[in-house]
């Protein structure tokens, strides 16, 4: 009778790396993009972003004890909000989203202010949650971002909120931010320099 030798789990992997994801580099629009759902996790939640920030913008992935009140990620939870892929990202990004996700905060209530005002009919609660997380991100990058131009501002947004929310998503934050520029020129609340004069 032939005899089978047990299987060694431990010295015998498959190690195809073409079947591993492969590193994505970061881009400001990914970065916009994990800002928008860092800020979309904390409306639902109420844990702030701050919690989240080092796990998705890592040097390298490190969890808090499990006793710690505020841990929120395990590992496949960290895995599933970068999209099933590893990014790289480097310093200037990394700092590009923080500063994002801080003057998103600066600037929350005068943000909201804006979309309930130019929102026409529409009852701010009845607008799309990525929807609303959007607009706060474009207007705090419109008053906060000098080197950024209004219409890479707009433009960024509006893919973005296509990629995430409904079809009529992209038309509804195009028609607010075109209000919205209009408004911060008329108050002298737009300072842009450099790049950022481009199209202004």
């Amino acid at each position: 009778m032939a005899t089978h030798k047990p299987f060694d789990h431990e010295h015998n992997h498959i190690t195809n790396t073409a079947l591993q994801p492969q590193p994505v580099r970061g881009s400001r629009r990914l970065a916009r993009e994990k800002a928008m759902q860092m800020l979309a996790a904390q409306d639902v939640s109420g844990v702030h972003w701050k919690e989240n920030f080092p796990h998705v913008f890592p040097v390298e992935y490190r969890l808090k004890d499990p006793t710690f009140p505020n841990r929120l990620m395990s590992p496949e939870e960290v895995e599933r909000l970068e999209a099933d892929f590893p990014i790289e990202w480097d310093d200037e990004t990394k700092e590009f989203a923080l500063q994002l996700l801080n003057k998103s905060d600066e600037h929350a209530v005068y943000a909201l202010e804006l979309i309930e005002r130019f929102s026409q009919n529409w009852e701010l609660g009845r607008i799309a949650h990525v929807d609303r997380v959007i607009l706060k991100i474009a207007i705090t990058e419109l008053l906060s971002f000098p080197e950024i131009p209004p219409k890479v501002t707009i433009n960024e947004s509006i893919e973005i909120v296509k990629k995430y929310s409904t079809e009529k998503s992209g038309v509804f934050v195009n028609g607010i931010l075109d209000s919205v520029l209009t408004e911060l020129k008329a108050t002298n609340r737009l300072v842009k320099t450099g790049r950022g004069l481009i199209d202004n």
